[in-house]
């Protein structure tokens, strides 16, 4: 069965190279059946976070009513970059299914190696400043939300 889902996957990626979107596709599954897709929609969007996985897990939270895909698996035609692992993380789907590698990705033009290696720096040596700023003053969005008693957390 999970290699129908990719195959439905690689199609819709095919189909947004097409229509002159970027070659990734993803979809939610639950129970065996699809609950969302996702294409890549980065430069069609001018949204640099509309990667297809994002997408697809936003599509797929608002369809379920619920933040985190518990019991959903995701497929993906290419192995997910940073920002999008991060999200399926936060997603909690049971597990991920994808076809091509990061490094299939970087021969094509794709290459996330810099942001894996940025983030591995200290963020006073990192390519974009990453500045502190008023840290005290931002510690109380954390005590305000430790005193919500109908905080739902995540």
């Amino acid at each position: 069965m999970e290699d129908k889902f990719m195959r439905q996957a690689i199609r819709l990626a095919v189909e947004n190279v097409k229509k002159g979107g970027g070659p990734f596709a993803a979809l939610v599954v639950k129970d065996g059946a699809v609950v969302a897709s996702g294409v890549n929609q980065v430069t069609t969007t001018n949204d640099p976070t509309a990667h297809a996985e994002i997408v697809a897990i936003r599509n797929a939270c608002r369809k379920l009513k619920n933040f985190q895909l518990t019991g959903c698996e995701i497929y993906t035609t290419c192995e997910p970059c940073p920002m999008c692992l991060g999200a399926i993380y936060w997603a909690r789907p049971a597990r991920i299914y994808y076809g091509s590698t990061k490094e299939d990705a970087a021969s094509a033009g794709f290459d996330d190696s810099f942001i894996y290696g940025q983030l591995a720096l200290p963020h006073t040596q990192r390519a974009i400043q990453c500045i502190p700023l008023l840290r005290t003053e931002a510690l109380k969005t954390f005590e305000a939300w430790e005193k919500r008693a109908d905080k739902v957390t995540y």
